[in-house]
């Protein structure tokens, strides 16, 4: 398709051949030339577009495959395990992500009158096709990443129409919910920040659904409906993910590092460590210190 191709061309021009760039705030561009391991991260609300190349993600049980002309939708903060599963040399898997910002889309749903629509629980990762509006829209704002002058006065009108083609396309109703204070994707948002908060401490459902302002089952029931998994398993991602971070970073022991994101076993600790990582905390570090992959570590 000519006009992925020349989303291609636009992106390589600021990544290189491996890499990832930050043009304008909000924006990220991401190119890699082989494909990757499993990389766990945290997602923050976003709009990506692959314009090369494919990817897979998993966010708790749920697997979801996509590339070129496809388009992810993250609509709240959620603990994600993704990897690129199709690139080379010759064509290197090449992204556009754009943060979803939700002052702005509230604007535009007050500004259309749409938002009383269907606010049922859509899951918080979704993947389309990308519909030929957006990707225009893309395009022409990648364009201008070199025009600073023009940048300055156009982008925020390309944001809109980048947010208003995702509200009124397949993935609106997930777009929808990051604009209303209350949705209850943003009634589990609470939660979850409380959780992000206060991740090595020990918390009851009655507590998490007091905060988000729902009853306890109706909490556990909408939380896993949106995030695909409990609160305690979101939980024990954050904990793992955050230990992750630090084992990198930080010359501290496993063990010590076990107890500061809230397990009280060392062995309990390396065991779901392993679980989620596939090696034990030790031999992880080790191999992503010395891993030659782009963005592994």
């Amino acid at each position: 398709m000519e006009q992925l191709a020349e989303i291609s061309t636009l992106i390589a021009r600021h990544t290189g051949t491996d890499g990832q760039a930050m043009p304008i705030p909000g924006i990220r561009l991401l190119s890699s030339s082989v494909p990757t391991e499993p990389i766990n991260g945290f997602y923050e609300p976003a709009f990506a577009l692959v314009a090369q190349g494919a990817k897979r993600t998993m966010v708790g049980n749920r697997i979801f495959e996509y590339g070129a002309g496809q388009y992810l939708v993250v609509s709240l903060g959620l603990p994600i395990a993704g990897h690129v599963t199709t690139a080379s040399h010759e064509e290197p898997y090449l992204a556009f992500r754009l943060s979803l910002n939700p002052p702005v889309i509230a604007s535009l749903l007050l500004e259309a009158s749409t938002a009383n629509q269907s606010t049922s629980d859509p899951l918080g990762l979704a993947v389309s096709h990308a519909s030929p509006e957006i990707i225009d829209a893309v395009i022409r704002l990648l364009r201008l990443i070199d025009r600073p002058e023009d940048l300055a006065i156009l982008w925020p009108m390309l944001e809109r129409e980048i947010l208003w083609r995702l509200l009124t396309g397949e993935q609106g109703n997930s777009v929808r919910q990051i604009g209303l204070a209350d949705s209850r994707l943003s009634q589990i948002n609470r939660a979850i920040r409380w959780i992000r908060a206060h991740y090595a401490e020990i918390f009851r459902i009655d507590d998490l659904a007091d905060i988000a302002g729902m009853s306890a089952a109706s909490f556990h029931r909408h939380f896993r409906a949106i995030t695909a998994m409990s609160p305690l398993q979101y939980q024990k991602q954050i904990r793992l993910q955050q230990a992750r971070a630090w084992l990198i970073a930080e010359s501290r022991d496993v063990a010590s590092v076990g107890f500061a994101v809230g397990y009280e076993s060392p062995s309990q600790f390396s065991r779901e460590y392993r679980r989620l990582f596939g090696v034990p905390p030790g031999k992880d570090i080790v191999r992503l210190r010395s891993s030659p992959q782009p963005g592994l570590a």
